[in-house]
């Protein structure tokens, strides 16, 4: 009776579908391509129930045509027990983890993981397809591809070569797959760069051939320059043209004409014809060239040719005696100029410089002296300065002067003073035997005095000379706060003319005519006798 119960178990249990079931294939992890179909195998062995995929643990339905999934579908003979996933065209919805179930025989297969791979965008360069640059400013060309799965690689080429400079980045996108990923590329463009191709290329697992953008640089730069003269040396009065070269990327827009720093309203093209002085020497011309990008100014100068012109005048000076005096004058000229000090009366040359130094001056080095500025084969030039030294009077007289006796006379000295003698002026001093006078008149004698820009005149005039004013010795003073200066005169007595003499000298030009009439006369007393003379 054991026995037989036993076998009765076994065919029950053997024959029963829930008890006998299993998986002969179930799904594994796959990987696919956006857009492509894949199939995910699950076949039950021994199970005639009903059979579900379910993704991300959520059940698809237990029909075969699986409804509200227009893509999916199972696939096979259910009664072999195939009961395979088919999913068309997949997206990245389809990213998931799958299972098959026999839900009566209470069987799960291993879970699979399916993933899309989903290939970049074409790749977008930000300011393509022709990005406009500054030449020598600092840029980065700037790569996006979006939409991946995994992000894409990116990768710069310059004109075919590949450039390992780039700065590489991605971010997750909102859907929590997807990546989009950055790339830029930091250049410095230079002029020579512009028209040059750069290619921004992107590939992934999903799209292994990959895509690619180009884009050409067009580099802007502000107007490129140079400024000539024609001729370059020329002499004052001639005519020079400048000429103002340029080249911009974008076009010139306009050209700006200055003389040092003043705006030169009439010029506005690239060029400009001018009638040249000396100050186009040291005042450069500009030419100011612009475009939408900016702007470029180049000065020049001109070699003009032109004599010695005053930039600072000498200023006279007034000091005392045993100081320090200096003058300074400086010119300009082209070619360049020498220059030369002089006292005036002198032929020494006392300094080349600009300027004069004169050390612990006595009264003899005051005077008037000359800068001079010789320009060679232009010109010459000069301007006088004064040197004013303040110290005793200085007193000149002619050591012996002349009168004739009983007629009138007169002595004179001549006062040079700085500063202006105390006395001089008003109370001139002469001194002579026992008297002093120093203004006015006593007796035979008076004091005149004349003031002029040279100095002081002054005269002892006697009425009427006598034998004793021929004896003396007469002393003209003058004192100022440095000192006194003194001169001595002496006078001597002249004899007088005689008459005829007199006279002659005072018809001048009729000296000759009265020699022939006294000759005449000789010769006429000669034939009448003695002393007699017949007057016709």
């Amino acid at each position: 009776f054991m026995g037989v119960c036993s076998l009765l178990y076994l065919l029950i249990v053997f024959s029963h579908p829930l008890l006998s079931a299993y998986f002969s294939q179930q799904p594994q992890d796959q990987i696919v391509v956006s857009g492509q179909s894949v199939t995910l195998p699950c076949v039950i062995v021994g199970y005639r129930g009903m059979v579900q995929w379910t993704k991300d643990g959520l059940a698809l339905g237990g029909e075969r045509d699986l409804p509200g999934w227009t893509r999916y579908s199972l696939m096979g003979d259910p009664l072999s027990g195939e009961h395979s996933l088919l999913i068309d065209s997949a997206e990245l919805a389809d990213d998931a983890v799958y299972e098959c179930q026999a839900t009566q025989a209470a069987l799960r297969s291993h879970r699979a993981k399916l993933t899309v791979l989903v290939p970049p965008s074409d790749p977008v360069v930000e300011g393509g397809p022709v990005v406009r640059l500054k030449a020598h400013t600092p840029h980065n060309l700037t790569c996006r591809a979006s939409g991946a799965k995994p992000a894409a690689e990116i990768t710069w080429y310059r004109d075919g070569e590949v450039m390992e400079t780039a700065i590489y980045s991605k971010t997750p996108m909102e859907d929590g797959k997807r990546e989009a990923a950055v790339s830029m590329l930091p250049i410095i463009p230079e002029d020579s760069d512009s028209g040059r191709t750069y290619t921004c290329r992107v590939l992934n697992p999903a799209a292994p051939a990959g895509r690619q953008t180009s884009i050409t640089i067009n580099v802007q730069h502000p107007p490129t320059v140079t400024l000539s003269v024609q001729p370059q040396t020329v002499t004052e009065g001639a005519k020079v043209l400048f000429i103002c070269s340029a080249t911009a990327n974008p076009e010139i827009t306009g050209y700006r004409w200055s003389k040092g720093g003043v705006p030169i309203s009439e010029a506005n093209g690239d060029s400009l014809e001018v009638t040249v002085d000396y100050s186009y020497f040291t005042d450069p011309v500009s030419c100011e060239v612009s475009n939408s990008v900016g702007s470029t100014n180049v000065s020049t100068l001109v070699d003009v040719q032109f004599g010695p012109r005053l930039l600072s005048e000498p200023k006279p000076m007034t000091v005392d005696i045993g100081m320090d005096a200096a003058f300074t004058c400086a010119w300009t000229g082209n070619p360049p100029l020498t220059l030369a000090w002089t006292k005036q009366g002198s032929s020494v040359v006392l300094s080349n410089g600009n300027t004069l130094q004169l050390k612990a001056v006595t009264q003899e080095d005051a005077g008037t002296y000359t800068c001079k500025a010789i320009v060679p084969r232009i010109g010459v030039a000069e301007r006088d300065v004064t040197l004013t030294v303040n110290g005793p009077p200085i007193i000149t007289a002619d050591a012996t002067q002349h009168a004739v006796k009983h007629s009138k006379g007169k002595l004179e000295c001549r006062v040079g003073s700085s500063p202006p003698p105390d006395k001089i002026v008003s109370e001139p001093v002469w001194t002579f035997g026992d008297m002093s006078l120093s203004s006015g008149s006593s007796g035979r004698y008076e004091v005149q005095t004349v003031t002029s820009d040279h100095g002081v005149v002054s005269s002892l005039v006697l009425s009427e000379t006598l034998a004793q004013d021929f004896q003396l010795r007469y002393n003209c003073t003058a004192w100022n706060r440095f000192g006194t200066g003194t001169a001595l005169v002496t006078l001597k007595e002249q004899e007088a003319l005689p008459m005829l003499i007199i006279v002659g000298g005072a018809v001048g030009g009729g000296c000759v005519l009265l020699i022939c009439v006294i000759t005449l006369v000789s010769l006429c007393c000669r034939h009448t006798g003695k002393g007699e003379l017949n007057v016709v």
